[in-house]
């Protein structure tokens, strides 16, 4: 990657500061139409909120109840198409709603089947009601005192991490170029003060770029403030960060595939307790914080909110030793021009901005439709440009790695999609490589190689957090085997003990975030 924008003399058409969902949607977007695309990402892909989502790809009950219809339609629609776009990475997951008081259970049921009606074609699956029998079916540990039945309904579930870095590959298959650990350190503009391009520089050797392009796009989440006072620094902040937590605790809390969804708690949020790598993620909270932070911290009320909460409504009530591992993710919202709007009131549709420099801004938005995002950003970005005019071809665009034969359930392979079987037949060729590093995350050798050959893994961290989701998973096994880790790292990219040690160190440094003991 370096290479190829060491290479080129010319501007580039699109270049995307950000590697996240927003950023890494965009790249694929403007490189499968055909433009000369490249995407810098100080950190690595996915590092900040787009590896810390519920792992939920929906439309969103709880706007529905909000009456946000027009934000509810769009995401169903976008849901059917990751799923049908990234059949290895996403996947159809059933979620039960129990209902204890007798006038809940119509009022979901009807509201469940106006979100059916709306998925349209893209539909995948219909809700029903249960009675108390099928409920505690379906959720054996389900608290059972005074409950009176539930609904089933259907969503979808993916490996974030897993998806952003496929969509990085899908970006490379159309000539994009996507490189991680290249911090964007100003603007470069012309004589009439129009942006013109970027400054840069490499984190890994120091050396620094000015890069040409013709539009310059700041899809860097909730840090979208700071590149924007880049261009104006009198400008006002625009993000409100709003953090969203997460447990993660053993199968045995739920132990069938079905996933819970409490549609009030006593903080009026969602809660879900979902089915996630046979493990259950717990969620969420919804906490503003003043400013963006790149490892946020679990807070202790957060932390007995969601234990509090989850024990309510199972027959084991979870407890801080229970949990295997903590993540924290700040939310990018655009801030409410009235003032006393909660945040989960603030409106979670995107924004797309455009400076008097031409800097082109996407805010807002979530997971689910960042294809939609990146679309009405390249379309902006064609305007600003004068770019040839392109259609989005991104609807029907299988992201890399497609491969529908996979179970994501059972499989924990299945997310490397069709490169899963080159992963085997590494294996099969040097049979150490099948060695087991963990069984209980599992984690392969193969996959520490593979990684850092073919997915940019640079630092531990990017290997145990993002390329598997071992420090999201069991904190506690993911700093057992660090040491093991760094070493095949070191072998692949050539570095010695001090290497092995700086990494080992920093690594150590995430741990309060992750894990709970701290607290």
């Amino acid at each position: 990657m370096l290479k190829r924008l060491k290479k080129r003399k010319e501007p580039w058409d699109i270049v995307v500061i950000g590697g996240g969902a927003t950023g890494l949607g965009v790249a694929v977007d403007a490189a499968s139409r055909g433009y000369s695309t490249l995407l810098l990402e100080q950190h690595d892909f996915a590092k900040g909120t787009s590896s810390r989502s519920t792992k939920l790809v929906h439309g969103g009950v709880r706007y529905l109840q909000q009456g946000d219809i027009s934000l509810v339609l769009e995401a169903l629609k976008e849901r059917g198409l990751m799923i049908k776009n990234a059949p290895h990475l996403v996947k159809n997951q059933a979620f039960v709603i129990p209902n204890y008081e007798w006038w809940d259970g119509p009022f979901y049921q009807v509201g469940l089947k106006v979100y059916d009606l709306m998925s349209g074609k893209l539909g995948i699956g219909s809700s029903k009601k249960l009675s108390k029998a099928e409920t505690v079916t379906y959720i054996p540990t389900i608290d059972q005192h005074g409950l009176k039945g539930g609904v089933v309904y259907y969503d979808g579930q993916f490996d974030d991490a897993r998806m952003a870095l496929s969509l990085a590959k899908t970006a490379r298959q159309y000539n994009g170029v996507v490189i991680n650990y290249c911090r964007v350190d100003g603007l470069i503009k012309n004589e009439e003060q129009i942006i013109s391009g970027v400054k840069m520089t490499d984190l890994e050797s120091n050396e620094s770029y000015e890069i040409t392009a013709k539009t310059v796009i700041n899809a860097t989440g909730v840090f979208a403030d700071a590149v924007k006072k880049m261009d104006e620094p009198e400008v006002r902040s625009m993000i409100q960060p709003s953090q969203g937590i997460h447990l993660v605790v053993g199968k045995d809390f739920l132990p069938d595939k079905f996933a819970i969804m409490v549609p009030q708690t006593k903080d009026g949020r969602v809660m879900f307790a979902v089915p996630w790598h046979d493990k259950v993620v717990l969620g969420t909270t919804d906490t503003l914080r003043e400013k963006p932070e790149l490892e946020p911290h679990a807070q202790e009320q957060e932390i007995d909110f969601i234990l509090e909460t989850a024990g309510q409504y199972l027959t084991k009530q979870p407890t801080r030793k229970d949990v295997l591992a903590v993540f924290s993710g700040l939310r990018p919202l655009a801030k409410p021009e009235g003032e006393g709007k909660s945040t989960k009131e603030i409106s979670r549709h995107h924004k797309v901005m455009i400076s008097q420099s031409g800097l082109i801004t996407i805010i807002g938005g979530k997971w689910t439709t960042y294809r939609k995002m990146a679309e009405d950003t390249v379309d902006n970005a064609i305007l600003i440009g004068a770019l040839t005019e392109r259609k989005c071809i991104t609807k029907n665009l299988p992201i890399y790695g497609f491969d529908k034969n996979l179970d994501i359930t059972t499989d924990p392979l299945a997310v490397y999609g069709t490169e899963k079987y080159q992963l085997l037949e590494m294996e099969d060729e040097q049979p150490e490589m099948g060695e087991m590093i963990s069984e209980s995350l599992p984690l392969r050798k193969s996959q520490v190689v593979w990684a850092v050959r073919f997915e940019m893994a640079r630092t531990v961290e990017d290997m145990l957090a993002r390329r598997v989701r071992a420090l999201f998973l069991d904190a506690k096994e993911a700093f057992r085997v660090a040491p093991d880790v760094a070493k095949i790292m070191a072998e692949e990219l050539g570095y010695g003990q001090d290497w092995v040690d700086e990494q080992l160190k920093a690594f150590e440094e995430l741990r309060p975030a992750y894990t709970i003991e701290n607290l």
